[in-house]
């Protein structure tokens, strides 16, 4: 038996749980970046090197909560999973990969941590490729 939405996305019942996992997480995380700016939002995108940081921090959160309530509620599901994919490849590229490689990449600088390399990476990354895995997941699976 599957789960449908309006617009006709099928996929296993059991496809609620990543529905629950991707679309809460991204929709959440998205919220707290407009209502923590200083924290969450161009800030920490500033703190990150982005060019333009508040810009990038808005329309990033806003994505993250229309895509993340999106498929919370099974409405485009594909769509909006490619939209958190590359949130997500972009999360693990400007955050995570200076971690793996040990020093800055491009403009994203490398976070004070207690350990950089793969093992440092593996450690980071496991929120991002989750994820990353769950929005693609949602790709594969939705019929």
């Amino acid at each position: 038996m599957g789960v449908n939405s309006n617009l006709g996305t099928q996929g296993p019942a059991s496809l609620i749980l990543i529905r629950l996992l991707v679309g809460g997480v991204f929709l959440t995380e998205g919220l707290q970046k407009l209502l923590f700016p200083g924290l969450m939002g161009a800030a920490q995108f500033q703190k990150l090197g982005f060019p333009i940081p508040r810009v990038t921090a808005t329309a990033v959160g806003v994505i993250e909560i229309v895509a993340g309530g999106a498929v919370l509620v099974g409405l485009a599901t594909r769509l909006a999973a490619i939209f958190l994919f590359i949130i997500a490849v972009g999360a693990i590229v400007t955050t995570k990969l200076p971690i793996l490689v040990g020093h800055p990449v491009w403009v994203f600088p490398v976070p004070d941590i207690e350990r950089y390399g793969v093992w440092g990476f593996l450690h980071a990354w496991r929120g991002d490729v989750a994820m990353l895995l769950g929005s693609l997941y949602l790709l594969i699976a939705i019929d």
